[in-house]
């Protein structure tokens, strides 16, 4: 039996990330199937697939289950907030 699994290099937020932390700009985005992250690497931040970078961050956990992953992040740097 094999599970569908998708490799990502950058995080694609929708708007839909939820903050965690404020003290250390910590969030989580939900993302429907699962999805694998490079762990302590920094990636890119993107609201969309066709829109520019808006930041880069560190995936600091991944929870798979149930056909959900849920990422949890430490934004490093934010280049524009629009």
């Amino acid at each position: 039996m094999s599970i569908p699994l998708t490799v990502e290099w950058r995080i694609i937020t929708r708007g839909r990330e939820q903050r965690v932390n404020q003290e250390d700009n910590t969030f989580e985005i939900v993302f429907d199937g699962y999805k694998l992250f490079p762990l302590d690497e920094p990636i890119d931040i993107m609201r969309h697939e066709d829109s520019d970078q808006i930041g880069t961050a560190k995936v600091k956990k991944l929870a798979m289950a149930e056909q959900k992953t849920v990422c949890t992040y430490q934004l490093v740097s934010l280049y524009s907030v629009n």
